[in-house]
């Protein structure tokens, strides 16, 4: 029977199809994808986002470099916590009432090519602009 030597199983865990960020130790430096649990408001009138008013996204994997996309496009984005972000809202980025898709990107960064994922896109949730 074979023996696998410590080198040969430590590869086997780092190139698994489907082998997580927590199992690979060389992963330390990757980021997370972003999670988005809910936005506060979640609906707002029109004239608020005339005025220019702040939206705050709650979720969890925030980095300093995570970004939120309003229809796609990124803004400029506060990051309280690596639970938290803000963004203003204008009417140069939502130009009237309808159902807004908001995303929080966050680019990879540091995972190099040793079986690591890093960043992405979160799921979408919606703010409605009455």
């Amino acid at each position: 029977m074979p023996r696998l030597t410590l080198a040969a199983l430590l590869v086997a865990v780092l190139f698994l199809a489907g082998c997580n960020n927590t199992l690979n130790p060389f992963c330390g430096s990757s980021r997370p994808v972003p999670l988005i649990g809910s936005l506060s408001p979640s609906s707002v009138d029109y004239s608020q986002i005339q005025q220019g008013m702040v939206l705050t996204v709650k979720g969890s994997h925030f980095v300093a470099a995570s970004q939120v996309l309003i229809n796609g496009q990124p803004l400029s984005t506060s990051v309280l916590s690596d639970a938290q972000l803000k963004v203003t809202l204008s009417s140069g980025i939502i130009s009237g009432p309808g159902a807004v898709n908001v995303i929080v990107h966050t680019p990879s960064g540091g995972s190099g090519d040793v079986g690591c994922s890093s960043g992405g896109n979160s799921s979408t949730l919606m703010l409605t602009v009455n």
